[in-house]
């Protein structure tokens, strides 16, 4: 079964069923948040810009950690997915510019990536498996029929989780 792949966009948001995959490039210091059900098959993936919509009104939800992680969960639910099978996996979230001084509101991707994981703690969703932080853009694929991501960097490593 190949099933189509589905390009997951900056500040975007999809779910599939199997066979289908779900894509997204340009992972910087932005988090994709991938979600998979191993009973219904059913997988969701979350392309996170920023932590919080705090300060912001016109944005959509799934550009933020905060917001983009719930409305993934609701729309895994609706396609059948249970909160107490869920699964996640994350990558991204990279420091890709240095700044002199120590002003953490600067770095991004470390705050994404928190933020991502405070957002499933939330939903009691345990992470089993992540690739984050570094100084390196990478591209992910998550397959609905078994919750495998594939992890590609910009240098041309590759992993599985």
């Amino acid at each position: 079964m190949a099933g189509q792949v589905v390009h997951v966009g900056m500040a975007d948001l999809k779910v599939v069923h199997c066979p289908d995959r779900l894509r997204s490039v340009g992972l910087g210091s932005c988090v994709g948040v991938a979600l998979w059900d191993p009973q219904t098959k059913v997988a969701g993936l979350v392309h996170i810009m920023l932590p919080s919509a705090e300060g912001f009104t016109d944005a959509t939800r799934a550009k933020f950690a905060d917001t983009g992680v719930d409305w993934l969960v609701e729309m895994m639910q609706q396609n059948g997915a249970r909160v107490e099978r869920l699964r996640a996996k994350m990558a991204g979230g990279a420091q890709m510019f240095t700044f002199a001084g120590k002003n953490d509101l600067l770095k991004i991707g470390p705050r994404n990536v928190d933020a991502c994981r405070r957002a499933l703690a939330k939903w009691g969703i345990p992470m089993v498996g992540e690739d984050v932080g570094g100084s390196t853009g990478r591209t992910i694929e998550l397959h609905s029929e078994d919750g495998r991501l594939w992890v590609r960097t910009v240098r041309g490593g590759q992993i599985v989780l």
